[in-house]
């Protein structure tokens, strides 16, 4: 429920700024005088084909926004849960209390917390093996142990990275996109300028000022996506190395258990 508000949050955020953009005037008539012309002009001006650019624009910066706010969420709620969870297992584990170790990272407060998932895998793992009565020896149960551990970690980091990649697919199509509404818009002045038979400014300023505004709106939509990808790439990095050290010392402990 908090995600789907979250999520809204942006679209409005996203609508507000598409707002004000629309709200810009783009030309205005020399020496002061007529209202010019502005971006909303513009839009009922276009074609169909740079009205469909333009739709396709403002869905891929909705799109950004959404998952970029929720994944903000998600990291942050990681990142908090993480951190309470850290020592309250590292506690468990060192009284030796197995059970209550496992209790603690099966539990629904720290459903976000990337160390208790890793953590847990590497302990029921453990558990399994110790309850299970295997003839494995005990390099073989804890190389059993640190594979489950890499394949928790290797699904908590694609369950973290759900929708960046997106974020990045956006911010490389979106000029693209609006370069094509750009060249629709080229096209339009060309045809004006054809069918005034002269190359005045009034014969090819709706043209190029459709294509101005369609090349705006795709920088408009993939500049905050490129931020975006960056800034959670960055946070996903942090995540894998506090991944990496958990599993390592949670290893090591293990081994020490064992000795």
């Amino acid at each position: 429920m908090e995600v789907r508000k979250m999520r809204q949050l942006g679209q409005i955020a996203c609508g507000a700024g598409g707002a004000v953009l629309l709200s810009t005037p783009a030309f205005a008539q020399e020496g002061g005088t007529g209202g010019g012309l502005d971006l909303v002009d513009m839009f009922a001006q276009m074609g169909p084909v740079a009205w469909g650019v333009a739709v396709v624009l403002f869905i891929m910066s909705f799109w950004s926004v959404g998952i970029a706010i929720e994944r903000i969420y998600t990291y942050n709620q990681a990142r908090k849960q993480s951190k309470m969870y850290a020592p309250q297992v590292a506690k468990h584990l060192k009284d030796g209390r197995l059970k209550e170790a496992i209790a603690l990272s099966a539990s629904k407060d720290y459903r976000y917390s990337h160390l208790a998932k890793v953590v847990l895998a590497g302990l029921q793992e453990y558990q399994f093996q110790q309850e299970s009565g295997t003839s494995l020896n005990r390099d073989d149960v804890l190389d059993t142990v640190r594979r489950s551990i890499q394949r928790a970690s290797a699904l908590t980091t694609n369950d973290l990275k759900k929708g960046v990649n997106t974020l990045a697919t956006i911010g490389s199509t979106a000029p693209f996109v609006g370069l094509l509404g750009t060249v629709v818009g080229v096209i339009n002045a060309f045809v004006g300028i054809a069918s005034t038979g002269s190359g005045g400014i009034a014969g090819v300023s709706a043209g190029i000022a459709e294509a101005l505004v369609e090349t705006a709106l795709g920088l408009f939509v993939a500049i905050p996506a490129v931020w975006f990808y960056n800034y959670l790439t960055g946070r996903l990095e942090y995540f894998n190395v506090e991944m990496d050290n958990s599993s390592s010392e949670l290893v090591d402990y293990f081994i020490k258990k064992t000795a």
